[in-house]
């Protein structure tokens, strides 16, 4: 699938996605991205996320590639069943485990538990062996029930602008193989 012929949706984590993280330079790159708005990003409520997110997912007129990062990711998957119109795939970097109590911030806590079931589409999870919002071996146990493919990208941090990842061109190359095998 070219990029063209699908609408990128950008679902961001807690606090949004500002203009050095990857997500909002590939926004700019990718002519047919847009952010999906979430609503509070300071304060996220899960439920008005959800319900934004199933919006922008069902008024599409292309078929959807959602890119989430961080609890953007968790929106993702706990939506999956919701959206009427055809996803054809999701990227989901650097998922938290909205199941650990040690969270911060703890109203993050309200976006779990986290689901288990395979999504409806193709998916792939990239995760960090170092990121402070997921132990490694928790994403892959969250990559391998969602029916994810599952990408090591070694200690990165929670891949976003403050761990180094501000354009972030190895995830735009897996992210470009992804859509070429859509």
């Amino acid at each position: 699938m070219k990029t063209s012929e699908a609408e990128i949706l950008i679902v961001p984590g807690y606090k949004g996605s500002g203009p050095l993280h990857w997500q909002s330079r590939w926004e700019d790159k990718l002519s047919t991205a847009r952010r999906v708005e979430m609503g509070d990003w300071h304060k996220p409520v899960f439920e008005d996320w959800r319900d934004n997110l199933v919006k922008a997912v069902n008024a599409a007129q292309k078929p959807v590639v959602l890119i989430g990062h961080s609890i953007g990711s968790q929106v993702i998957v706990q939506s999956a069943k919701l959206f009427e119109k055809p996803v054809a795939g999701a990227m989901l970097v650097a998922p938290p485990d909205v199941e650990n109590p040690k969270i911060r911030p703890r109203h993050l806590l309200t976006f779990g538990p986290a689901s288990r079931e395979p999504l409806p589409f193709p998916s792939i999870v990239i995760a960090s062996r170092d990121d402070g919002f997921c132990a490694y071996e928790k994403a892959e146990e969250m990559a391998a029930g969602w029916g994810s493919l599952f990408i090591d990208a070694g200690t990165s941090g929670h891949l976003n602008h403050e761990s180094g990842h501000g354009p972030w061109p190895e995830g735009l190359m897996v992210f470009a193989k992804f859509m070429s095998r859509l």
